[in-house]
């Protein structure tokens, strides 16, 4: 009986039609390489069955989990990873953050940490997974959780921002507000999702439901920073007509709309009732009133269907919906 070789770098170079350095290149996503030319070489990898150092998931005396994230100057990226980091164990896990801050870097770990990641388990937080790359991580049994982003061949733990954003317009509409203005997020990264249209389309469900609307005029976008949001809202309600609640797509944003009230010598929540989404920490301290989407247990949960994955290989995939509630505080 002839044993059948294992695929080497070599073969994965001759079926590409490229030199071994250029595979070597996409594999360690070490140096830019043209996009064509990559997906050749990721397609020779997985028609070959190409597994690169096949010992690598076993060598090390700790499991090894990776975390690809969004560039994390966000708040809620922190506090996830804040979840994440409480969940494992120190001693004998060790932990990997990949940050991305282009749609190519994230191509690249998505294609390469499969391969030579040298990972046990990978968490994606807010980042969309192609089935191209789920294909992959599949074939490479490397167990992946997503934070956010669901697939359907993958475990994940699942925000419904659309209901988020019903349960903000519901509970306006039913503390009286007749005219409501709603605050999103304009030139994200190309790698971003965008959660706030979502959270968008539920507020206006909900102002439809209790027989309003928004008006056209009441739906501004800002760049994600206090001070670009400050001066959106110092415009809006400036106006000689203007509403009576804000929803801001982010517990960030609502302390630009907060800044921006103040200065006008607008009482909250007399004069403006303002409510965000997230419920970051800073959140409690100012006494916003915000949806609360549990950040640091979605963390948590995905630390959770991860370790139970790596425990029971070839369990059921699990999406865990985490559920939304809005805390009352000052502001509204």
């Amino acid at each position: 009986m002839v044993l059948k070789q294992r695929p080497t770098i070599y073969d994965v170079a001759q079926a590409a039609g490229v030199s071994i350095a250029t595979v070597s290149r996409v594999i360690n996503a070490s140096d830019p390489v043209n996009p064509v030319t990559r997906k050749n070489v990721l397609g020779a990898i997985d028609r070959l069955g190409y597994i690169p150092r096949p010992d690598a998931r076993t060598s090390h005396s700790v499991a090894r989990i990776g975390v690809v994230a969004p560039f994390f100057t966000a708040p809620s990226f922190v506090q996830r990873l804040r979840g994440i980091s409480a969940a494992l164990d120190p001693a004998s896990t060790e932990l990997m953050i990949y940050t991305v801050s282009s749609q190519l870097q994230l191509e690249h770990y998505l294609s390469s940490l499969p391969l030579v990641g040298n990972l046990d388990g990978l968490i994606v937080i807010s980042l969309r997974v192609s089935d191209e790359v789920v294909e992959r991580l599949l074939k490479q049994h490397l167990s992946t959780v997503l934070i956010e982003c669901p697939q359907p061949r993958l475990s994940a733990v699942v925000i419904d921002d659309q209901e988020g954003g019903f349960l903000v317009g519901e509970y306006l509409a039913r503390r009286g507000h007749r005219r409501m203005a709603y605050l999103g997020i304009s030139q994200k990264p190309d790698y971003s999702i965008y959660p706030e249209r979502d959270r968008l389309e539920g507020f206006r469900q909900a102002l439809q439901q209790a027989g309003l609307e928004l008006r056209p005029e009441d739906n501004r976008e800002a760049p994600f920073t206090v001070e670009d949001n400050y001066h959106v809202a110092l415009e809006l309600l400036a106006e000689a007509e203007r509403p009576s609640a804000v929803f801001a797509a982010s517990d960030l944003q609502a302390v630009g709309v907060i800044k921006a009230a103040r200065q006008l010598g607008l009482h909250i929540p007399g004069d403006l009732a303002v409510v965000g989404f997230d419920d970051l920490d800073l959140a409690g301290y100012l006494g916003l009133t915000t949806i609360n989407q549990q950040l640091d247990e979605s963390g948590r949960t995905a630390v959770e269907l991860l370790q139970d994955e790596l425990a029971n290989p070839g369990r059921s995939i699990r999406q865990i919906k985490l559920p939304l509630r809005i805390i009352e505080r000052e502001t509204a």
